[in-house]
């Protein structure tokens, strides 16, 4: 303004100056207007363009300030692309004002006719990729279960999400949201927050006492008397070490330390041991699970965990408490909010088919949106651990031998690398557990379900003291099927796969099961049975250890194996009579060769005779009784053999 006013008043001079002699002016007097105007219009353009450009420096925002930002903080309801390539001037403007028209124009149209509003169009106003990001949060806390589930599949399966995003979702995500993706395949663990900061251990305690006072805490009466045992234990064994330690009582006497001599390696690792297996007996008590809540063990355990990455057994033991906690849904809030979802997401991921697998049992357990059956401790699902979209058919239910367990008795067979060259070409498809990986891939619509439980060849170990109780097969039976029903064992069509003793212990089963109602269903699914070496009329083993009694203290379960065993033989008399009824189709293997039982015994554990059921078919295998459930690969005689009679009492549900 002050230069416009300023070229006015030289106008007003100039045409003051004198009376007007011609019509136009002179040159000379045009040229000066035009050098006085033009010098004036100039510096004021230069001006000007200078302020803006100081205007425009001192407003200016640094983008990767924001950036940074977005790192510590990452709910944003709304944001800016930091990517200019990402704007797409008047034309995306356009497009999103008429966005909003024809939103608002089916709202209206909406609330006319009391119709329901499509959630595509919210009311939601920002870029495209947050747009969906929060759409889908949004639908994953829906009431309809359908659109929920889709809702985590579409977060998990999307993978082209800014790292501040996926801090959003999990800082946003319900607790139904966070256990849905970590129990999805080969999921980013940026969707979970890390485990919250815990509390400091006071000066004077150390992760031993902690876990003392916490076993302490628990209720000692009124116990099952083998919970009691082994809380004793663990706190008898804990001070041992505390004296050891201090240079006092070296751990001699009673049931002694099994890890004595290791004592003064790792003294702390073997009392959190101790303690840790006394917790997983407590935990199967629902009770004392609340009592590990209020007390802060989920804090302790996860404490003891992160402490412990180096040891396996550990932390398998910790997944197995956390996994006995989550059958009870009042306890999943606190799991979830102690940061036990994010832990069991990445183990999930481990190669060790045992770590995976507790896992996928903990988060099977967390997850009542998908998974309507509970797994009691003991029961292991290998097929399907992840949420799919492929319904399941039936169950194949594996029931190990004596000293076998729910993993390692159905590994391929051990191969001597140095000797078989063609097997080293293919090392790498080498299976830890066949069921898992082998007949998960050929029959994807099968729940393949692995048992464990204890077993020992002789007493000399030190065991609860109602264990030979426990030991009996009948004992076992009506243990395992409660936590088979409760698994949901029956619901489908079914085939017991065993090995061994586990074999007697499924024909105990089903003729329970017989005998009561509630558990009718199992019998009436079961389609088929396969026995791999099952001692039908007892085992030379038993003879053995029998005749060296004072050397070998031979065990409850062994001694239930003499072929002069009334009980081995009434069980097979039950069991042959309700079986040819049901025409069960059963499929036996034998094994021919002898086992090296360690370095001075050889037996022939089942012999041919014993393997013989007297339904079915039998089938004498050149291997010894460890590998008779063992093959050597995928295209092995063992495993196709057993492939095709799944395939074929499962005809109808499998569709083949």
């Amino acid at each position: 303004m002050s230069v416009a006013a300023y070229c006015i008043f030289c106008y007003r001079q100039i045409g003051t100056s004198g009376p007007a002699t011609k019509t136009h002016l002179p040159w000379n007097d045009i040229r000066k207007i035009a050098k006085l105007t033009g010098s004036l219009i100039l510096g004021g353009f230069v001006f000007i363009t200078y302020e803006v450009l100081s205007l425009k420096k001192l407003l200016q925002i640094d983008t990767q300030a924001i950036h940074q930002e977005k790192l510590k903080s990452y709910v944003y309801i709304r944001t800016a692309s930091l990517n200019p390539n990402e704007y797409q001037g008047i034309t995306y403007q356009a497009r999103k004002e008429i966005h909003k028209a024809v939103r608002k124009i089916l709202e209206t149209e909406a609330k006319i006719f009391r119709r329901p509003f499509n959630e595509q169009f919210s009311t939601f106003d920002g870029e495209d990729h947050e747009c969906a990001l929060w759409l889908l949060l949004k639908r994953s806390q829906s009431e309809d279960k359908e659109v929920r589930l889709q809702a985590v599949q579409d977060l998990a399966n999307n993978s082209h999400w800014h790292d501040y995003q996926y801090g959003t979702v999990a800082q946003t995500c319900d607790q139904r949201t966070a256990i849905g993706l970590a129990r999805s395949k080969d999921i980013d663990l940026r969707f979970f927050l890390p485990p919250p900061p815990l509390p400091k251990i006071k000066n004077d305690y150390t992760i031993e006492d902690e876990l003392r006072l916490l076993l302490v805490s628990l209720p000692q009466t009124g116990l099952d008397p083998c919970v009691q045992y082994f809380t004793s234990l663990a706190l008898r064994e804990s001070s041992q070490t505390l004296a050891a330690q201090r240079g006092g009582l070296w751990c001699f006497g009673g049931n002694g330390l099994p890890y004595c001599e290791t004592l003064s390696k790792i003294p702390s690792e073997t009392v959190e041991l101790f303690c840790l297996q006394a917790l997983v007996q407590h935990s199967k008590v629902s009770s004392h699970c609340d009592k590990i809540e209020a007390k802060g063990g989920l804090q302790l355990l996860q404490r003891i965990y992160q402490l412990r990455k180096d040891s396996a057994k550990i932390q398998r033991n910790i997944i197995r408490i956390i996994g006995n906690m989550a059958l009870d849904e009042r306890l999943h809030s606190s799991i979830v909010r102690a940061g036990w979802v994010s832990v069991l997401a990445e183990v999930m991921k481990s190669p060790h088919i045992i770590q995976s697998s507790h896992a996928s049992r903990a988060l099977a357990n967390l997850d009542r949106d998908t998974v309507k059956e509970k797994y009691p401790d003991g029961v292991y699902v290998l097929h399907p651990q992840y949420r799919s979209s492929q319904p399941i058919r039936a169950d194949i239910l594996f029931v190990h031998g004596l000293l076998g367990a729910a993993f390692k008795t159905w590994r391929q067979q051990d191969i001597d690398w140095r000797l078989d060259k063609k097997a080293l070409e293919g090392e790498e498809d080498y299976s830890q557990c066949w069921p898992k990986t082998w007949l998960a891939s050929d029959c994807p619509a099968l729940r393949i379900i692995s048992v464990e439980y204890d077993t020992h060849l002789s007493d000399w170990k030190a065991k609860c003291p109602v264990e030979a109780h426990r030991k009996s097969i009948a004992y076992r039976s009506n243990e395992l099927l409660d936590k088979l029903r409760a698994a949901g064992i029956g619901d489908r069509p079914l085939v017991w796969v065993s090995h061994s003793m586990g074999g007697l212990l499924v024909k105990k089963m089903l003729v329970d099961a017989s005998k009561n109602p509630e558990m009718d269903k199992i019998v009436n699914n079961t389609r088929g049975i396969i026995f791999y070496s099952v001692p039908h009329h007892g085992s030379q083993l038993a003879e053995y250890s029998i005749n060296a009694r004072y050397l070998l203290f031979p065990s409850v379960e062994v001694k239930e194996l003499s072929k002069d065993s009334p009980a081995l033989k009434e069980l097979n008399d039950d069991f042959l009579s309700f079986a040819k009824d049901k025409k069960f189709s059963v499929l036996s293997f034998a094994e021919t060769l002898p086992t090296h039982i360690g370095s001075m015994i050889k037996l022939h554990v089942v012999p041919l005779e014993s393997a013989e059921l007297g339904i079915g078919d039998l089938i004498p295998v050149d291997v010894n009784h460890l590998n008779i459930c063992k093959p050597k690969k995928k295209d092995a005689f063992l495993y196709q053999r057993t492939l095709k009679f799944i395939q074929d009492v499962l005809a109808q549900e499998l569709g083949d």
